[in-house]
């Protein structure tokens, strides 16, 4: 369905339809996103609170593996690490198996940090869910199943 309420039979209408959904997903989803990030950084900056996100899937990276999934360089998650540190939220311990290489551990409060965050993104969400009628929250429902094919690996 394009923007217009009308479909297109011809390839070249099927692409365009296709490309204005693409921009418009893109732009929808970046906008949510920036929207959940200023609801709930909880004191921290997005790239702190990004990088405690990845402290505790990961569970204990080097500065090194933090940055390269970070996708920011090294000297740049030095300082992230250290602001992190600073408040109390992560810890650096010598790596067992190479005792040259520290590893970043998240601490209690970097756990009770990172649940507020996601406490507070849930709830920014649910007002919002909270204000679609029945019929749009089930859509919404329909959205979320897509979106998780659509990122499925």
């Amino acid at each position: 369905m394009a923007a217009s309420g009308k479909t297109s039979t011809t390839p070249q209408g099927r692409a365009q339809v296709a490309d204005d959904l693409a921009s418009r997903l893109r732009l929808s989803i970046n906008r949510l996103h920036r929207q959940l990030r200023q609801e709930s950084l909880a004191g921290l900056s997005p790239a702190q609170a990004s990088a405690l996100g990845s402290v505790y899937r990961l569970g204990g990276p080097t500065l090194g593996e933090l940055a390269s999934v970070e996708q920011v360089q090294p000297p740049t998650m030095t300082r992230i690490v250290a602001s992190l540190l600073d408040a109390g939220l992560v810890t650096r311990v010598t790596d067992d198996s190479d005792r040259r290489s520290a590893r970043v551990r998240i601490t209690p409060a970097g756990k009770r940090n990172l649940e507020r965050i996601r406490t507070l993104k849930n709830a920014f969400l649910r007002r919002r869910l909270g204000e679609l009628d029945a019929g749009e929250q089930a859509a919404a429902a329909q959205l979320v199943e897509l979106l998780e094919h659509l990122v499925a690996t």
